[in-house]
């Protein structure tokens, strides 16, 4: 279905989503949309919605299959008005955004559906699902010179790390951290600092009252939760080529880089096994 804006969506798109869960794609660019939005069907998502451009061209079999939503990127905070808007027409669905050249990974989703981990995931009585993203970039920036390289993507298999996340008085917040790593950590001055976190709680059921901030916080403080408080829960990650796009579309920082790689880049296996051995999500309980 096409939707001619975000409003229209939200009347006359929402009522007719099917039982389960909603994924928004946000298309920056053409970098891997198609790919980024089979992916996410393939993940079993029964509803997706794509907020792009009408020039973006979406294979007929794939655009049969999601909803689609003309949307101009360039606009301010496009994130946070789309999520925002969905998140009050869609109390208690659970809901799930991303951009093109992204995708998400979670424990086992090679055998198991995006519904089965939120029935799990209920079952545990939590209301959303942390991840990290995780960043992807090409090894050889001359053939690729946007960065994106779907058959040869590399990524960092190590320096993560997590720092206490403190309130405006300093004080550490319950069960919240900021988490740190990949290209933004390795190119911090080419990063704005409020941009160089790599945790995203992009899996969530809406609720009421419930906003996005642009620094992809959530108003209710236990949506921003890494865990409940009697054990450790399900993460995912979302492996994204996004940050080294930027840093290869910026005059700023092009230029500076002749090269993503470093000695701890390793092949993306395009798989959870990968992710959950690198201690980049864990399943919790889920087995």
């Amino acid at each position: 279905m096409q939707y001619s804006s975000l409003q229209d969506f939200l009347k006359k798109g929402v009522p007719e989503l099917f039982k389960g869960p909603l994924a928004l794609i946000l298309i920056e660019d053409t970098a891997a949309a198609t790919e980024t939005i089979k992916h996410h069907l393939d993940a079993g998502f029964p509803n997706v919605a794509v907020f792009a451009n009408d020039a973006l061209p979406i294979p007929g079999e794939l655009e049969a299959r999601i909803q689609r939503v003309t949307w101009d990127m360039a606009e301010e905070a496009p994130t946070t008005t789309i999520v925002n808007a969905v998140i009050e027409a869609c109390p208690g669905r659970w809901l799930y955004y991303c951009y093109n050249a992204e995708f998400l990974f979670f424990p086992f989703c090679e055998q198991r559906s995006i519904g089965e981990m939120i029935a799990f995931n209920v079952e545990e009585r939590r209301d959303t699902v942390l991840t990290y993203v995780i960043d992807l970039y090409a090894g050889d920036l001359r053939k690729f010179p946007n960065a994106v390289d779907l058959d040869g993507a590399l990524m960092d298999k190590s320096g993560y790390y997590a720092l206490n996340r403190t309130d405006r008085w300093n004080n550490a917040l319950d069960r919240q951290m900021d988490f740190y790593g990949g290209l933004r950590w390795r190119f911090e001055e080419h990063i704005p600092t409020k941009k160089r976190r790599i945790d995203r709680v992009a899996l969530f059921k809406a609720k009421p009252g419930l906003t996005l901030s642009e620094e992809h916080i959530f108003s209710d403080p236990e949506y921003n939760t890494y865990a409940c408080p009697w054990h450790h829960n399900i993460t995912a990650t979302i492996c994204s080529f996004r940050t080294a796009k930027a840093l290869k579309r910026n005059p700023g920082s092009t230029y500076d880089i002749k090269t993503l790689r470093w000695h701890n880049s390793v092949p993306f296996e395009w798989g959870s096994q990968q992710l959950m051995d690198l201690g980049l999500m864990e399943p919790g309980q889920w087995f």
